[in-house]
């Protein structure tokens, strides 16, 4: 794999990419409904944001509902798989954000990252850092970098022996390392949660 080989050059992260296996990045095409997962997921578990999604399908018999439906759906039947008013709210965002606006496949392909990051965080309720997941697991997009990002903050401090006292210069520290993965940052960050996950520490 291409990217592995660049990311090796990393002596500190090298160890840790060679302990796993590849990842390969996939493209999806409802980018609606990643978006909807994605906020329904959002500050919870990965059970219990399966467990609300599998919910969500069911209202429309277990398939995807197109964006029209979600908008048509009362506000209290989403409620009830156990959304906040606010989630509520920015699924539904979502929803007529895609029919206003569009939000298909082929338009996205076009854009650049910051283009899509522009595009989709008018979206009240979508910030920067949930476009960046769907950069990178919904668009496939291999360079990304999440900087905000609390685990690969936690993971970069740990492995490179970051300070992080100064605030500002940790985020410069951060997007020094991470520039010299490039054109690869996607894949150093899922090498990264991975060990994260893994850590002896944890």
């Amino acid at each position: 794999m291409l990217y592995k080989n660049h990311l090796l050059k990393d002596k500190r992260l090298k160890k840790f990419i060679e302990q796993h296996e590849g990842f390969t990045l996939k493209k999806r095409r409802n980018i609606c409904i990643y978006l909807c997962a994605s906020i329904m997921s959002q500050q919870l578990s990965t059970k219990v944001a399966d467990v609300i999604y599998k919910r969500f399908l069911n209202i429309y018999g277990g398939k995807e509902p197109t964006p029209q439906q979600i908008i048509d759906t009362p506000f209290e039947t989403l409620r009830g798989i156990g959304l906040s008013n606010a989630k509520v709210n920015y699924v539904q965002n979502v929803a007529r954000f895609t029919l206003e606006q569009g939000m298909d496949l082929k338009t996205l392909n076009k854009m650049e990252n910051e283009e899509v990051i522009t595009y989709l965080t008018q979206i009240k309720g979508v910030g920067r850092w949930t476009v960046e997941m769907l950069l990178m697991f919904a668009l496939g997009r291999e360079d990304v970098f999440s900087v905000d990002d609390l685990g690969l903050q936690n993971a970069i401090a740990a492995i490179y022996k970051l300070d992080r006292e100064d605030k500002k210069q940790f985020k410069a520290d951060l997007l020094k390392i991470s520039a010299k993965w490039s054109p690869y940052r996607t894949y150093a960050c899922i090498h990264l949660w991975h060990w994260k996950d893994n850590s002896p520490a944890k």
